[in-house]
């Protein structure tokens, strides 16, 4: 069985730290309109190498193109994965605050580590599950 769960986990074309390179070209994006490789740099607290190595294997898979300044952006498909991640979060860490009764800066913190490993599927039910876990119960 873990070897499956291995396995499965290793078919995860993103690793955590790629996830975070797309969300701050978003981020930065959003916020100054433009995104480079020091700013990413910068965001994340970590050398422009690291993000020059990121981004070249970003780029080959086709989350991020680069313009003739150097300007980076993200793709539809680089856009798919910030989405899919940020909602995951946001559903992830309101089942462990609000479900579970966590504190909002731990319920951030272990959000932020699950958020690009779960299935759809996983996220999905959450949300139902939160549904049901805070609607109105008819009073008898």
């Amino acid at each position: 069985m873990f070897e499956e769960v291995w396995r499965a986990y290793e078919k995860n074309e993103l690793s955590h730290s790629a996830a975070h390179h797309l969300m701050a070209i978003h981020e930065l994006r959003q916020n100054l309109g433009y995104a480079r490789v020091s700013d990413i740099a910068k965001h994340l607290s970590i050398t422009k190498g690291s993000v020059s190595t990121t981004m070249k294997h970003l780029k080959e898979r086709g989350y991020v193109q680069e313009d003739a300044n150097r300007f980076l952006e993200l793709t539809e498909q680089g856009h798919k994965v910030v989405q899919e991640t940020e909602a995951t979060r946001m559903v992830v860490q309101r089942f462990l605050s609000d479900g579970l009764g966590m504190d909002e800066d731990d319920a951030m913190i272990d959000a932020c580590k699950v958020e690009h490993l779960i299935s759809a599927e996983a996220r999905v039910r959450l949300v139902c599950f939160l549904r049901m876990l805070f609607s109105e119960k008819p009073t008898s």
